[in-house]
C-alpha cells in the first residue's frame, strides 16, 4: 500500500474519531435526558462543543480532495516522497487541528489548517 492510501485509511479512521467526539461533546452539552429522547426540541451547544463541530464541518469540506488526491497518486503511480510526506502534513495537521480549535487558540487553528492545505499542494504536485 502507497505511503497515501494508508494516510487515507488514517483519514477514515480520523473521520470516525471525530464524529465520535462531535457527537458526544453535542449530546452532553445539550444533557443526556435531550441526548437519549427524541430530540425533537433545539438545545444550545457549549462553545466548545459548537467548536468540534464547525472543525468536523472544515474536515468534510477538505477529506474529499485529500481522497481524490490519495486515489489519483495511487492508480496513476505518481506518488513519491514529495505526495508522501504531503498526505502525512495533510493528516497530522488535521489531528492537530481538532484540539486547537475547540481551544479557541488563535492564528494556531488557521496555521494547522494552513498547513493541510500545504499538504494537499504537495500531493498534487507530482501529478504535474
Amino acid at each position: 500500500m502507497t505511503p497515501e492510501l494508508q494516510y487515507l485509511v488514517y483519514g477514515v479512521i480520523l473521520l470516525i474519531v471525530h464524529v465520535l467526539v462531535q457527537a458526544t461533546f453535542s449530546d452532553l452539552s445539550k444533557g443526556l435526558g435531550w441526548a437519549v429522547g427524541p430530540q425533537d426540541e433545539s438545545r444550545e451547544q457549549t462553545v466548545v462543543a459548537a467548536r468540534i463541530e464547525r472543525s468536523l464541518r472544515n474536515y468534510l469540506e477538505t477529506f474529499p480532495a485529500f481522497i481524490a488526491l490519495a486515489l489519483t497518486l495511487a492508480v496513476t503511480e505518481q506518488g513519491n516522497g514529495t505526495s508522501a510526506f504531503g498526505a502525512a502534513i495533510w493528516f497530522w495537521a488535521r489531528v492537530a487541528y481538532i484540539p486547537v480549535y475547540a481551544s479557541g487558540v488563535p492564528l494556531v487553528r488557521s496555521a494547522a489548517w494552513f498547513a493541510s492545505v500545504v499538504g494537499l499542494v504537495m500531493m498534487l504536485l507530482p501529478l504535474f
